[in-house]
C-alpha cells in the first residue's frame, strides 16, 4: 500500500499550481512512497494542462478532472476516494500550510488518532504575514471564533478550528468518511468532522505554520454566514436521521 496520498483540489490555480505540485512532488520523491492527486474542479485557465505536464514528469502525480465546477467538497471527495494511501492528507493548492508539516500529523495518527486537523487557534500555531495584513487576519480570527462556537453548540464537535485547509486521516478513516459526505460546498469540512464523531473516530488538533500570502477570502460574511447556518442544520438533521451510518447513494 502507498504510504501517503496527498490530495490537492484546484480551481483556476494556474498562478500557483505549477510551483505547488513541484514542491509536493519533490517532497514525495525524497521519501519514495507516496502519491499526489490533483483534482481539477472545472478550471477555465491553464491549471489542468500545467498539472498534466507535471504528471508526465512524475509518475506518482495523477490528474483527476471534474469536467465542470462542482465545488471544493466534491473535488476533495473525488481525490480521497481515488487515493490508495495508508494516510491521506488534503490541503489547499496554494500550500499556505507547508507540506513538510504532514509528518507531525502522521505521527499523531500512529499514536492513536484517526483524524488530525490543523488548528489556527492552537497556542503553538505560528503565523507568517506582512504587518499590513494583520487587521484583516484579526477580523477573520474574530469571525472564526464566533463561527466555531456556533458549530460546537449545534454539532458538538469539540474542536477549535474546522476550516483550516490541512487535514490528515488514516486511509481507512478518510475513505470511510468521504464515502458518506454529501456537501460539495465549503461546509464539507464541518460535515467530515461531524461524520468522524458519529463513527467514533478520534480527532486530534495540531498546531500549524500558516503562511498568509495576502489573498483576500472569497467568503462574503453576511451571505455565507446564512448559508453556513443552513448547512449546519442540514448536517445535524442528516445525523439525527442516521444518514451518515451508511455510504451516500
Amino acid at each position: 500500500m502507498t504510504r501517503l496520498s496527498i490530495v490537492l483540489p484546484a480551481y483556476n490555480e494556474e498562478h500557483v499550481i505549477g510551483a505547488s505540485v513541484g514542491k509536493v512532488a519533490r517532497y514525495l520523491a525524497d521519501r519514495g512512497d507516496g502519491e499526489l492527486i490533483v483534482v481539477d474542479d472545472g478550471s477555465r485557465d491553464a491549471t489542468p494542462s500545467i498539472v498534466a505536464d507535471l504528471a508526465r514528469r512524475y509518475p506518482f502525480v495523477r490528474l483527476v478532472s471534474n469536467g465542470r465546477n462542482r465545488g471544493k467538497g466534491y473535488a476533495v471527495k473525488r481525490g480521497v476516494l481515488a487515493s490508495r494511501g495508508r494516510y491521506v492528507l488534503y490541503t489547499d493548492a496554494d500550500l499556505v500550510y507547508p507540506i513538510d508539516g504532514v509528518e507531525r500529523f502522521v505521527e499523531a495518527l500512529d499514536t492513536g488518532a484517526e483524524v488530525t486537523i490543523a488548528s489556527r487557534s492552537h497556542p503553538g500555531t505560528l503565523f507568517a504575514l506582512h504587518p499590513r495584513h494583520f487587521s484583516y487576519i484579526y477580523q477573520r480570527y474574530l469571525v472564526g471564533r464566533t463561527y466555531i462556537r456556533v458549530v460546537n453548540h449545534m454539532l458538538g464537535l469539540g474542536v477549535t478550528d474546522t476550516q483550516a485547509g490541512f487535514k490528515c486521516l488514516t486511509g481507512e478513516a478518510a475513505r470511510t468518511i468521504f464515502a458518506r459526505t454529501t456537501r460539495a460546498d465549503f461546509a464539507f469540512d464541518v460535515e467530515v468532522l461531524y461524520i468522524a464523531r458519529q463513527l467514533g473516530y478520534r480527532i486530534a488538533e495540531l498546531p500549524v505554520y500558516f503562511l498568509y500570502l495576502g489573498e483576500q477570502s472569497s467568503v462574503e460574511l453576511v451571505r455565507d454566514t446564512v448559508q453556513m447556518l443552513r448547512a449546519l442544520r442540514q448536517i445535524r438533521a442528516n445525523g439525527r436521521r442516521g444518514l451518515y451510518q451508511h455510504p451516500a447513494p
